[in-house]
């Protein structure tokens, strides 16, 4: 049942909102409520579609007003579903897309509904990037403010790491801008502690020079190879130049033009590379593994970055039915890859595609305590994903993830916050470790003491 809006408090939100307002019994309700995960169908009561920050805060008045819960929605991404909520207010950034690049300062201004694709699309022509994600109908904002590791991290750092300032507008409806040098302690709890503290609305990065070609794509090996494979790609990578990031994926292999038809359905081991350098120096750093083994399929070659930015958007699209469980690991040890290859095996859906992401590099550079980020440190991060098409599978492949994610248990060191699932406040602090949690409790009093931003990966004021 859908819960009462009270008329009053609507009319006069609606008198001076300059974007758009939806309600169930509008057009593009479903359309408008529809997040990237499938498996989440929830009804809110409002959706404010917001033009700019006067929509964003007289969404947050009329909260405050009815008692509605908020979720805020900047891509959609959210593993849990957490950018859409029942019954109550969901405030729509989709429509801040802008992005503004200033090639000569080597900065860029990012609206916050912005998707990676939107910054790249925008960069890229003057052959510069921000470290973001691996799939661009991602959001910036969600993706940033939980830290945001892709491609170039190893050599440029994370998202944050590249990230000068933002406009933020409060549970109170104030506008603030937080640096390095006003409101520090916000600036560092936004990079990493999420949408805690209020709603982001505007990015400024610093921009670095990419490409615009990189030694890139997968190399595959048939199932049968994996524990060879990954014993040797774990020992190729303990010297690993910083231009250098690589992600290992276990899948069945997809029926597209490129996959040959004997391989489509069989489940398959990849090593996908991106080399953010020289290309002669890429092509020889890269050929030891190229040259391991057997593999089936070789897509590892020059190409333009931004064709390899969205090389995994196929495997990710909007819709599909997901379930993650995510964890931080030191090293590849012979007992971490044997549960891997263990598990892999099990995969029924012919959509569930994990990645193993290679950490280090510049990431590892930066101060632990520098921002609220935590796991610098780390060696690896898994983040065991089940898909299907439907609900029709789903529960099977969900137990795969939990019992995968189980056997690893012993070997867990950490948790990357964008990668939790509604998992409680314990998850939450483990994400964070003790102290910075401590702190980002501390902040969250100052900047949010009711409580209001608690659809997230929330961290509560008492």
């Amino acid at each position: 049942m859908t819960v009462a809006v009270d008329a009053a408090a609507f009319s006069e939100l609606a008198s001076g909102f300059a974007g758009e307002l939806v309600r169930p019994e509008d057009a593009g309700f479903d359309e408008h409520r529809r997040v990237w995960n499938g498996s989440i169908d929830r009804r809110p009561a409002v959706i404010a579609r917001c033009t700019g920050a006067d929509d964003i805060g007289a969404a947050l008045l009329f909260a405050r007003r009815t008692g509605l819960p908020v979720a805020v929605r900047g891509g959609g991404h959210s593993f849990p579903g957490l950018s859409v909520c029942d019954d109550g207010v969901v405030i729509d950034l989709a429509p801040m897309r802008a992005v503004t690049v200033d090639p000569e300062a080597r900065t860029v201004h990012v609206q916050a509904g912005a998707l990676l694709g939107d910054l790249d699309q925008a960069t890229l022509p003057s052959g510069l990037a921000v470290p973001s994600g691996i799939v661009t109908h991602t959001g910036v904002a969600g993706l940033t403010l939980g830290g945001g590791i892709g491609w170039i991290m190893r050599k440029h750092g994370l998202s944050i790491d590249q990230l000068a300032s933002v406009e933020l507008t409060t549970a109170e409806g104030e506008r603030v801008v937080a640096n390095e040098a006003e409101n520090a302690d916000l600036f560092w709890g936004v990079r990493g502690g999420g949408g805690n503290f209020g709603i982001v609305t505007a990015f400024d990065f610093n921009l670095v020079e990419v490409g615009p070609t990189v030694v890139a794509g997968p190399i595959f090996w048939p199932i049968e190879q994996s524990p060879q494979v990954l014993r040797f790609y774990r020992d190729w990578i303990a010297d690993a130049p910083d231009e250098l990031m690589t992600i290992v994926m276990h899948r069945k292999a997809p029926p597209l033009p490129y996959v040959p038809a004997e391989l489509h359905g069989k489940l398959i081991v990849g090593v996908v590379c991106c080399y953010t350098g020289d290309i002669e120096e890429g092509e020889r750093i890269v050929r030891p593994m190229k040259r391991f083994g057997s593999p089936v399929l070789d897509l590892c070659e020059p190409k333009p970055y931004l064709e390899h930015q969205s090389m995994f958007d196929p495997s990710f699209p909007p819709g599909r039915w997901y379930y993650f469980r995510s964890c931080d690991v030191a090293e590849l040890s012979d007992e971490v890859i044997d549960i891997t290859v263990e598990h892999t095996r099990r995969i029924q859906s012919p959509f569930t595609s994990f990645p193993i992401w290679q950490m280090g590099g510049a990431v590892a550079r930066v101060g632990e305590n520098d921002t609220a980020f935590n796991g610098r440190s780390v060696g690896h991060t898994f983040n065991i994903n089940a898909a299907t098409e439907t609900s029709v599978g789903f529960d099977a492949e969900r137990e795969w993830v939990r019992d995968f994610w189980t056997a690893l248990k012993p070997f867990h060191t950490s948790v990357y916050v964008n990668f939790l699932m509604d998992e409680g406040e314990a998850r939450i602090r483990e994400a964070y470790g003790a102290e910075k949690y401590d702190r980002l409790k501390t902040l969250k009093r100052t900047y949010d003491p009711t409580n209001l931003f608690r659809l997230n990966q929330n961290i509560p004021p008492d």
